[in-house]
């Protein structure tokens, strides 16, 4: 990797499906035969679930709701020099309460965060993957 090269996923047999859906601009998490449980991010196991089936992909909205957040204002990283400042946040996905996903808030400034605005799933290219992050509802290009 070249110093400058944003890092990029390295997908192994459990976490390959939610790459690969992330290809297709899509956002699943994992859940398992038999069950209603889901998590993220994707594990070997269901936690807390020993009698769990089957891992298996579930699609969601990619809709949510800020949970919290944090604003680094210095790269951690040289390729990150750029992004900054970087907003880190949890979202709480709409369709799997519970459920939140840890990620980067985009297409807004510090100053305009309120826990609990509402979110929306989009992707960044990035080499051959697509990395899913959140932004405002309607910040969208195009919109």
């Amino acid at each position: 990797m070249n110093e400058l090269e944003k890092s990029i996923p390295v997908p192994d047999p459990v976490t390959q499906f939610y790459w690969d859906a992330a290809l297709r601009d899509e956002l699943v998490i994992q859940g398992f035969e038999g069950t209603d449980f889901v998590q993220f991010p994707p594990e070997a196991v269901a936690e807390g679930m020993p009698d769990a089936g089957a891992s298996k992909p579930v699609p969601v909205s990619g809709r949510g709701r800020l949970y919290a957040y944090t604003v680094l204002h210095q790269a951690f990283h040289p390729a990150f020099a750029d992004s900054v400042p970087l907003i880190i946040a949890l979202t709480e996905l709409d369709d799997a309460p519970g459920v939140k996903v840890l990620t980067n808030l985009v297409d807004v400034a510090p100053a305009e965060l309120a826990v609990g605005m509402p979110l929306e799933v989009t992707f960044q290219k990035r080499g051959e993957w697509k990395i899913p992050q959140f932004r405002p509802v309607g910040s969208g290009v195009g919109e």
